[in-house]
């Protein structure tokens, strides 16, 4: 007998003993004493952990021999363990054909370290997750392959797999975001976002007569952190100080009471039973880098600061509280939103019309200056541009001026003032759309024949080419005489 067949043998025996071991364990429980059944139950993790990957190497090898392959994978592992009939054995068939066709007709090997597929062998192989956790895995690795750098698939297939062996696979989700801002192509991150607004929705409402309504609701991140960061501090428990009553609603009531009010706040809005001119839609407190705020073309800094602080600098030294800040997005902060990230240019667009607290940050995550909320626009210049431009300004939009925002076409990210000069009304969707093509506007101090005061150029990406314009303008001196 071989040595390799005789340490087999082996083996199998202990195998063999360890199965009779377990068999009948609860007859002997009550000898168990101080820590004794938690070290047991550690210990039989530890075996059944072993005993999941083993199952999977010894699958693969009967592919690899020859005795099964393919689709028929599935069938005889079903055959031969019986346990994964019930979950699993779909997991493993998958797993081990994978890797075997790697091998070539005289040589076997394991897939590359270097693949989502080879992280995810040696997180199998080595008892870190179970096979249906890996299937999981490469699942989500396959579909992030294309929206990330070649280079950073391997580092991401390995943080999720440490996320679904610590968690479980139903939340690696959410870590997409952040390796897309991370480590995805340029607009990665934007262009998920753009995707998920197309399938955000509200549903009509659900009517019993004398009983609840019902709604369904779908948000993209965005939709999402605005509404907590409306409705969060109306939700907050608000016990009678007068009285000494606490406040017993539950907190989904609160929550709904307190949409309630915003909703009811925006329709004195829109019906001119308040002043038309309003305040900052809502406050977002956020963190972000500097280089990722401004795309990478940093105006003059003073210009920068100033804009965004109104003139005045934090002191502020400390790091900034809250979730570790991902490169290539804006953090949330402050509300049950918290941690969401949301694109650079999502955070340029809610810039016109929201109140926003930006902590900006260096290269090296280090906090470069505390500011303000942003300065918006004033309750005159806001009735100004009610007047002037009568509603949305997009070409052939008729959305009414109650509709709208004002909206900096120069974008105050970009040292643009806050003044009617450089303000144009857009309804929400225009507004949107104006930021994601970035388009520019040229807005009159008289109207044209028209009537209108604003005019877009609707080529995408004119934006970017006007303000490279306003920073380096055209030397118009004439050349010396020859």
């Amino acid at each position: 007998m071989s040595t390799g067949t005789a340490e087999l043998e082996e083996r199998r025996s202990r195998l063999e003993a360890a199965r009779d071991a377990l068999t009948g364990l609860d007859e002997v429980l009550t000898g168990a004493c101080g820590d004794g059944l938690g070290e047991l139950m550690e210990l039989l993790d530890e075996v059944a952990a072993r005993a999941s990957a083993a199952r999977v190497v010894v699958a693969l090898e009967a592919v690899r021999r020859g005795e099964v392959a393919g689709s028929a994978t599935h069938a005889w592992i079903r055959q031969h363990a019986p346990s994964l009939r019930q979950s699993g054995a779909a997991a493993v068939a998958r797993i081990v054909v994978d890797v075997a066709a790697g091998d070539t007709p005289t040589q076997r090997h394991d897939p590359d370290p270097n693949t989502a597929l080879g992280v995810v062998w040696t997180a199998v192989h080595d008892a870190q997750v179970e096979a249906h956790t890996g299937c999981a895995v490469l699942r989500e690795a396959t579909r992030l392959a294309p929206l990330l750098e070649p280079a950073a698939l391997p580092t991401a297939t390995a943080g999720l797999v440490a996320l679904a062996a610590e968690h479980g696979p139903a939340v690696m989700r959410r870590l997409r975001p952040r390796l897309l801002a991370e480590h995805g192509h340029d607009d990665a991150l934007q262009d998920l976002h753009t995707r998920l607004a197309t399938a955000a929705r509200l549903s009509m409402p659900h009517i019993e007569p004398a009983d609840l309504t019902e709604y369904q609701l779908w948000m993209t991140p965005e939709q999402a952190a605005t509404l907590e960061a409306a409705i969060g501090p109306l939700s907050a428990p608000a016990p009678n100080e007068a009285t000494g009553e606490p406040d017993l609603r539950p907190a989904g009531q609160r929550r709904v009471e307190a949409l309630t009010a915003v909703c009811a706040t925006a329709t004195t809005l829109h019906t001119g039973t308040h002043d038309t001119d309003r305040g900052p839609d809502t406050t977002l407190h956020l963190t972000i880098p500097l280089t990722d705020l401004t795309s990478g073309t940093t105006p003059n800094p003073d210009e920068l600061m100033a804009n965004l602080t109104g003139g005045v600098r934090s002191s502020a030294t400390a790091p900034v509280k809250g979730p570790s800040t991902a490169r290539g997005a804006g953090t949330v902060l402050a509300t049950t939103a918290d941690g969401t990230l949301l694109p650079p240019e999502t955070v340029r667009r809610l810039g016109c019309d929201a109140g926003l607290l930006i902590h900006l940050l260096g290269a090296r995550g280090e906090p470069l200056t505390l500011t303000r909320i942003l300065r918006l626009y004033t309750r005159g210049q806001r009735r100004h541009l009610l007047l002037r431009d009568r509603g949305c300004t997009y070409p052939g939009c008729t959305a009414p001026a109650a509709w709208t925002r004002a909206h900096h076409v120069h974008h105050w990210a970009d040292g643009g003032p806050t003044d009617t000069t450089n303000a144009a009304l857009l309804c929400p969707r225009h507004h949107t759309h104006v930021h994601h093509r970035r388009l520019w506007a040229t807005v009159r101090a008289h109207p044209d024949d028209h009537g209108h005061h604003v005019a877009w150029d609707l080529t995408p990406g004119s934006y970017d080419r006007h303000l490279a314009t306003l920073r380096h303008p055209p030397d118009h001196r004439a050349s010396p005489a020859a």
